[in-house]
């Protein structure tokens, strides 16, 4: 304890963040703790209300700081504190709001108490997250209104903002303002504000009320991923997922922006589906999780540049031909209603900035989630779509590229080809010597090796589903094997010298094609193959892929990376050690390459929870250099060479006890190097 200019101060010390400070006698706990730099949560203000700032008093002798801590340290609880703590069914915790300094404290302040909690739970594992959303509530008690004072019902919410807040200078939306007397009189002035960027009141309910939801959206070509958030403490309350309905007028960007140019109504009828799947989406979510979709506040979405474009209606036309020119690359906030978008009426939405040409606000989302930038190595992080969007970064410097993969790895232009569902094949090995296939398919945990078909096999041997068609892991997988197992040379063409039953052949003997399943395999009762042509179209597609990394390899002037790192679904999915046989990635220490999930949906999620990320976002997109492959003169050359299997020219020493010593076409060559420095 300690005399300063007349007042007594005490130590006050807070774990489990360790700030501590000397705090003058008779401030609350929770002021004092907001003194110290630890933000206890409290909607209410102080008055009691939300029991939302509990602490815990610990008692003893603490040698480490040299004080002594006791409850009677502090004032004792009164009446209401004692009736409110009983309702909670606590005995052993505090009010922050309540209680009083009066003695050296040691106070424990639990996760859930803490306004800035960290931990948010996602499928794949955890991800940290500091949670300082843009929305907010306030609870505020209001002046009544009497004869003679004329502020108006606005002014005596400003002042109680001003007052009990400190918060100046707020707008007031509309539709709040519009329904703001009978709010104020049906909770006896007493009412919750829900704030954007602490500028706009949003709305106002009557009385205390919790609850302010938003839904962090990603938007990708194939798929559109919905995650509705708690924003008060950043727990994902449920997710909802759907086919991007656009797929039906075109399965790659070029298409689509085709459509949008070539048909008089192109541009409205793909902008009108993908705003109705999120709304759909979004009454999912809010249905799922029990909680009234009025609720949802804001909407945070990333995406792609032609996907972002459709989305706010802008004709992405530009984006089809050189120079690839966005109408914005920057942030953009508009209220959702603006779309046709079904929350809230007066709910912002906030787009994340693109970076340029092809790699946009997903992208920017990947890299606000995983951070790339931070680590002491050369990282490649690759989000795998129809289009594949790739950055090369390390702490000094960030490139870029975008490089049109088509819809092969998801299924698109394979003879046998679907998305991931019950009966998709997304496993495949074939044996080394017998080259008999075995095979694995969603929904089945058995292999193919182990299925009961026959007519004496009983009930409990019959597989859940027989096999579809294949999926893009499975693609992947497959051609893989087959290049491993001898039946595919280099230049990915069957080996008419290996004989075996599983490869069938044309008249000519010059196109082949692998029975991957049999006909007693297939739930269609038709064999599964793997032809000529659908090697080919996943030789272009991962061509178009390596190619672009090589180029961020050669523009950046290093050799070889430290990490990969794999967004998206898909990338989920792929085995990393037959994604690099195929020459889908380069070289890498198996160990080192991971996959990250939906890492753009995560980015839209941590710009959705903490407004401070945004600004982050916006200099990322600022700092990334990015570089145009389809006008770069090297890509060309590079595809070619990387249309070979793993590649025409590239070592792949990671690989050196799985590759073979020497392909059927050629022997691979030693790599160009770079030196590991700047340009």
């Amino acid at each position: 304890m300690a005399e300063q200019q007349g007042s007594q101060f005490h130590t006050l010390i807070l774990m489990p963040s360790g700030r501590h400070g000397s705090v003058e006698q008779g401030t609350t706990l929770l002021e004092a703790a907001r003194t110290l730099g630890v933000e206890i949560e409290s909607i209410c203000g102080g008055r009691q209300t939300c029991n939302k700032c509990l602490v815990r008093i610990e008692d003893g002798y603490f040698d480490k700081h040299k004080i002594r801590s006791s409850e009677a340290h502090i004032t004792p609880p009164s009446q209401k504190e004692m009736q409110l703590l009983d309702e909670l069914g606590v005995k052993d915790l505090r009010m922050s709001c309540s209680a009083q300094v009066l003695g050296d404290l040691l106070v424990t302040v639990p996760e859930e108490s803490q306004a800035q909690k960290q931990i948010i739970r996602k499928t794949v594992g955890e991800r940290v997250i500091e949670v300082k959303p843009i929305v907010r509530q306030v609870y505020i008690e209001v002046d009544r209104a009497e004869l003679g004072e004329h502020r108006g019902d606005w002014g005596r919410i400003q002042s109680a903002l001003a007052d009990q807040w400190d918060l100046n200078d707020l707008q007031i939306a509309p539709n709040a303002l519009q329904h703001l007397q009978q709010t104020l009189r049906e909770g006896e002035w007493k009412v919750t504000a829900v704030l954007w960027n602490d500028r706009e009141v949003l709305d106002l309910q009557p009385g205390y009320h919790e609850g302010a939801y938003g839904l962090a959206v990603d938007i990708g070509s194939t798929t559109v991923a919905a995650y509705l958030c708690d924003l008060r403490t950043g727990a994902v309350l449920s997710t909802a997922s759907a086919m991007n309905p656009q797929v039906s007028y075109g399965e790659d960007l070029m298409s689509r922006i085709s459509y949008t140019s070539t048909h008089p109504k192109g541009l409205q009828t793909l902008h009108t589906a993908v705003i109705d799947v999120i709304n759909k989406l979004a009454a999912q979510a809010a249905r799922d999780a029990k909680v009234p979709k009025r609720a949802i506040y804001e909407i945070v979405c990333v995406g792609n540049t032609t996907m972002v474009h459709i989305f706010l209606n802008i004709p992405p036309k530009e984006l089809g031909e050189a120079p690839f020119a966005l109408a914005n690359r920057d942030a953009y906030d508009l209220k959702a209603r603006d779309l046709g978008l079904r929350v809230h009426l007066e709910a912002n939405l906030h787009v994340l900035p693109a970076q340029a040409g092809h790699v946009g606000a997903d992208n920017v989302g990947v890299l606000l989630a995983e951070a790339p930038f931070l680590k002491d190595k050369i990282v490649l992080t690759i989000d795998i779509g129809t289009n594949a969007e790739i950055v090369l970064s390390s702490k000094e410097w960030m490139y870029s590229a975008s490089s049109p993969t088509g819809p092969a790895f998801e299924g698109g232009q394979i003879s046998s080809g679907m998305r991931a569902a019950p009966g998709a094949i997304e496993r495949v090995r074939i044996d080394r010597e017998t080259k008999q296939p075995n095979f694995q398919v969603i929904g089945e945990e058995r292999w193919s090796e182990d299925w009961g078909l026959s007519p004496d096999a009983g009930l409990e041997a019959q597989p859940k589903h027989l096999a579809a068609g294949i999926c893009g892991s499975g693609i992947i997988e497959a051609v893989s094997e087959l290049f491993l197992a001898g039946l595919l040379t280099a230049d990915g063409r069957f080996d008419p010298r290996e004989g075996t039953d599983r490869l069938q052949w044309d008249e000519d003997r010059k196109k082949g094609a692998y029975i991957l399943a049999t006909a007693e395999q297939s739930a269609s009762g038709k064999p599964i193959l793997i032809t000529q042509e659908d090697i080919r179209n996943i030789q272009l597609a991962k061509a178009a892929l390596y190619a672009g990394a090589k180029l961020l390899l050669m523009h950046s002037r290093v050799s070889q990376v430290d990490e990969i790192l794999l967004a998206g679904a898909f990338g989920s999915y792929i085995d990393p050690m037959h994604a690099m046989v195929l020459g889908l990635i380069p070289d890498c220490a198996l160990e080192d390459v991971h996959a990250v999930g939906n890492a753009a949906g995560d980015g839209a999620r941590i710009a959705l929870l903490n407004g401070e990320k945004r600004v982050l976002a916006q200099q990322i997109a600022r700092q990334v250099r990015y570089i145009e492959t389809a006008v770069d003169q090297d890509f060309q050359a590079e595809f070619v060479k990387a249309i070979h299997i793993p590649h025409q020219e590239d070592e792949f020493p990671h690989l050196k006890e799985i590759l073979p010593l020497k392909t059927a076409s050629a022997p691979l060559k030693r790599t160009r190097r770079y030196s590991r420095s700047r340009k």
